[in-house]
């Protein structure tokens, strides 16, 4: 991931949501509890500050702190749930959990590559070592990732014969859709926010998976673009104000795909793009020239800074936070998270 410089207002801010981390803990635990809002946090000069006085004139300066809170709570819980589905399959089968990976990992990963097999391996390995110095550390590299490999495939086997239901909340935000270009089911259960950049290489390369997403949730997803051109990438802005320019003659989507398509994001390049599109040329150039369309740019900056972003891409599903650059499994198991929730709530 790409990450910004912070600038002052983001270091007071996460220095304020450390100083009031205990609370924003307690928040977290007590999500949908309004009694938490008159928790006092500090008292200054005598006079108590609630934790509602302080998020009413900051409403997101924890939002990161809850949100780092709840993936802290949720792995463990999920760390929970991986002990307890091993400790039940060994119970049922009479064993061990030691006795158990043994039978079901351990006896089952594949036999040490031979010599021969070896040498290839080292071939693509960048050392100065000779084979005979390094050939054990190939092997113990090898072990290690088929145990790896045989170990989450069990897991993943546990998982999938069981019925396990989370009920860890994650905390959620708010989407301004102002000026927020969005495709996809009018009436979708789920909203995929992507905060990016054009010029990104993580932006690009993640594409085809939202890509595919896109067409695996049919129906059921919308997909919103909110522009965070990076500082270190001196295309990107003009190019997010092209493809509004498009948008403004009906064609955002076409132009948006189009740039992370071909990646081509020099002014020739986005001009040479309305022609592609049949778009009226004129009116295109002179938007983009005048910069007529920066201010919607500025807009989904400020809301990334307020929201804590510090780099592309980043996801928000259904106001659901979503940390690191995750792959196409891990979006896709909160988006079956998100459906699943729904679909509870629906029947409550």
């Amino acid at each position: 991931m790409n990450l910004q410089i912070h600038n002052g207002k983001r270091i007071v801010k996460t220095l304020i949501a450390g100083v009031l981390l205990a609370a924003c803990a307690f928040g977290a635990e007590s999500s949908g509890n309004t009694g938490s809002a008159g928790v006092t946090v500090v008292e200054i000069n005598g006079k108590k500050i609630t934790l509602g006085d302080f998020e009413q004139k900051h409403p997101m300066a924890l939002f990161q702190a809850r949100n780092g809170f709840f993936e802290a709570q949720r792995k463990a819980v999920i760390a929970f749930v991986d002990e307890y589905l091993l400790e039940d399959a060994a119970k049922k089968e009479g064993l061990t959990v030691d006795q158990l990976w043994e039978k079901k990992v351990t006896s089952k990963i594949a036999k040490d590559p031979s010599d021969e097999a070896l040498r290839v391996y080292y071939e693509g390995v960048d050392t100065k070592e000779t084979f005979e110095a390094v050939r054990d550390r190939i092997i113990q590299s090898i072990r290690a990732r088929r145990e790896s490999a045989a170990k989450e495939a069990y897991m993943l086997s546990l998982r999938a014969a069981a019925k396990i239901s989370y009920h860890v909340a994650a905390p959620r935000v708010q989407m301004s859709m102002k000026d927020t270009p969005v495709r996809g089911a009018s009436n979708a259960v789920l909203t995929l926010v992507e905060f990016a950049d054009y010029e990104c290489p993580y932006c690009q390369q993640i594409q085809p998976t939202l890509d595919k997403l896109e067409a695996e949730f049919k129906g059921k997803i919308a997909f919103a673009y909110k522009d965070m051109p990076l500082p270190m990438h001196a295309n990107a802005p003009k190019a997010a104000e092209a493809a509004h320019c498009a948008g403004a003659q009906g064609k955002y989507w076409e132009y948006h795909d189009l740039l992370a398509k071909d990646k081509l994001l020099a002014m020739t390049a986005l001009k040479a793009n309305a022609r592609t599109l049949s778009l009226d040329t004129a009116a295109f150039d002179k938007c983009l020239d005048s910069g007529e369309k920066a201010p919607i740019i500025d807009l989904h900056k400020k809301e990334a800074e307020t929201l804590g972003v510090q780099g592309t891409p980043t996801f928000v599903v259904n106001g659901r936070f979503i940390g690191g650059t995750p792959d196409y499994d891990q979006l896709k198991t909160i988006l079956e998270e998100e459906l699943n929730e729904a679909a509870a709530a629906s029947n409550r």
